[in-house]
């Protein structure tokens, strides 16, 4: 049982070490793939999925555009005519209206230092940390287990004659 639990507690330090490792990459694709998603998928055909998950980061996060609101300048959405004057979406909007998106006063839009991206790495670092944590905790119990593991396997060694 000891043996077993050793060999859990071990897996689950590697899974937090490799964790912490690959989180810089995780963050490199993710300002990536959000930025190209913005610009080259939101508002296409057969991608009303992406487009209703970027305007609801952007309404829960209230942001707008991956890096700034600037980003939809180059939005094949705002570049082909099919947004109707607007120079983002609606959703970046403080008070959201249809055709809000047509003013860039920051009265009006989300203006946040790094955009969506900072906003979206903030939060996966803050659930990150209560992860952390619970793992913490549980880790602190496995190794109570362990402890009261070998003082069993004593007391029963001791009661044990040869």
């Amino acid at each position: 049982y000891f043996v077993l639990l050793l060999l859990i507690f071990l897996l689950e330090i590697l899974a937090g070490i490799l964790a912490y490792i690959y989180y810089q990459q995780l963050s490199e694709e993710l300002k990536t793939n959000l930025r190209e998603t913005m610009i080259v998928k939101y508002r296409t055909p057969n991608q009303e999925s992406i487009t209703k998950a970027v305007d609801k980061l952007q309404q829960e996060f209230r942001c707008c555009g991956s890096n700034s609101s600037q980003d939809w300048r180059e939005s094949q959405w705002v570049k082909s005519g099919d947004s109707g004057g607007r120079q983002v979406p609606d959703s970046c909007c403080k008070t959201m209206s249809i055709g809000c998106g047509v003013s860039l006063h920051p009265s009006n839009i989300y203006k946040v230092e790094g955009g969506c991206i900072t906003k979206l790495e903030q939060f996966i670092l803050n659930h990150l940390k209560i992860i952390g944590a619970v793992g913490i905790g549980i880790a602190c119990v496995q190794i109570v287990g362990m402890l009261f593991t070998c003082c069993l396997y004593r007391s029963l060694k001791a009661d044990t004659p040869y």
